[in-house]
């Protein structure tokens, strides 16, 4: 944090130095926030938007935007969605959201590698990333198998810009080495993530 705050005291104070703002840093979540997750995870609010977002998803592969808008993308080595900032999502549960999404993608199995936050400067307005990034779990194959890759590695975004909340993104890339079976399809890991229960 304290990279951060010099580049922005340098900013303010030396502004004809023009030093753009890049810090990254680990961090991990508060009691509070766990607690907190735990019983907005069993309301019906959270049963409610997870079921929105999914139902706007199919919505947006037919070419209809509904709120709040969902964004696709789709390469061969790389498959997401975003879900963006607009109501009926609020402050917090578009952070609820963010982190029930990572609990639905740990109870497919996956192993959680890391949990940063990065502050970027672009175009003049500050970009805060939090991002989770998960693996499939380490694994020995039998002999003569190759080792799943379940979806493929999966990272889950929640950007702000300025201190406003803007999108939530997930993308899962597929690995190409001939160790891999092939990933099992992303419509899978969709229906997985929005239809499975927390406990299941």
């Amino acid at each position: 944090m304290g990279n951060f705050l010099d580049d922005l005291f340098k900013k303010v104070f030396k502004p004809s130095e023009k030093l753009p703002v890049n810090v990254k840093e680990n961090f991990s979540l508060k009691d509070s926030d766990r607690e907190d997750l735990e019983q907005w995870l069993d309301s019906q609010e959270s049963k409610d938007l997870f079921s929105l977002i999914y139902k706007n998803y199919h919505f947006k592969r037919a070419q209809i935007n509904e709120s709040p808008q969902v964004h696709i993308f789709t390469s061969p080595y790389a498959n997401g969605f975003a879900v963006s900032f607009e109501p009926p999502l609020d402050l917090k549960s578009f952070s609820r959201v963010f982190l029930g999404l990572s609990r639905r993608i740990l109870a497919l199995g996956y192993d959680q590698v890391s949990l940063d936050r990065k502050f970027e400067e672009v175009n003049d307005r500050v970009k805060v990333t939090e991002k989770f990034y998960f693996k499939p779990p380490l694994q020995l194959p039998a002999e003569g198998e190759l080792i799943s890759q379940l979806y493929g590695n999966v990272a889950l975004e929640k950007i702000s810009i300025d201190n406003q909340p803007s999108y939530i993104k997930l993308l899962a890339a597929v690995y190409s080495d001939r160790l891999y079976q092939d990933a099992k399809p992303f419509d899978q890991l969709m229906d997985r993530i929005f239809e499975r229960p927390e406990n299941g």
